[in-house]
């Protein structure tokens, strides 16, 4: 895959791609979208909980139809909106580890 901008070697950092994944692509958006930025630890750490169904993941873009959670208030997700996306969870948790 050739990007447009090539990172900072100094900066540490990681990409992964996933092609043809049994997954919704909104579940793992939101998914990816609140663990960017987090170190691999924590955000292992956050994964695991969601599968265990101790954390959340905050829907932000996709809310429609997403019924509130009063647990996406520890995230201050708007509206109150999350869910526990077990198998999109299961996939992105694989693609960093």
């Amino acid at each position: 895959v050739r990007y447009s901008v090539e990172p900072d070697a100094a900066v540490p950092h990681s990409k992964s791609r996933g092609s043809h994944l049994r997954v919704h692509f909104k579940h793992c958006r939101e998914i990816a979208h609140h663990i960017k930025g987090l170190e691999v630890a924590k955000a292992d750490k956050f994964m695991q909980d969601v599968l265990d169904m101790k954390s959340i993941v905050p829907f932000t873009k996709y809310t429609g139809g997403i019924g509130r959670k009063a647990m996406a208030k520890q995230h201050n997700a708007p509206g109150s909106k999350g869910r526990w996306p077990v198998k999109a969870t299961a996939v992105v948790k694989d693609l960093i580890s």
